[in-house]
């Protein structure tokens, strides 16, 4: 069996960005370790997204899709609390949901199995 356990980003400020993945998407804290600028977050599926501060310039080196409950309804939670998304749920290339863009710009694509599977698989 093979599975993907963990995922390293870098971001600009590690609390900024903890603190945006555990309000917005549940994410629990693993482990932070301050000395390194480092905090790994769980999801509900067991993978680890690692964040780690990196001062300088750089640029998001990748985008990645949070499956959610219920893709409307996250969608109208997050927005109340102002958060801006770059797509609200739609049918897009790849099937149906949103697109925002966590602090540091990554594209960060949501959506659920039912709105997939009734809306628009790609």
């Amino acid at each position: 069996m093979i599975r993907l356990d963990h995922l390293a980003i870098l971001v600009r400020n590690v609390a900024r960005s903890r603190d945006w993945y555990v309000n917005n998407f549940s994410f629990e804290i693993e482990m932070e370790i301050p000395e390194r600028k480092t905090v790994g977050l769980k999801d509900d599926g067991d993978l680890t997204l690692f964040l780690e501060e990196t001062p300088g310039e750089w640029a998001p080196s990748c985008k990645f899709a949070l499956q959610v409950a219920d893709v409307e309804a996250k969608h109208r939670e997050l927005s109340a609390r102002g958060v801006d998304f770059e797509k609200a749920p739609q049918k897009l290339y790849w099937g149906y949901g949103a697109e925002l863009r966590d602090p540091d710009g990554y594209l960060v694509s949501l959506w659920d199995e039912r709105s997939m599977r009734e809306k628009g698989g790609g």
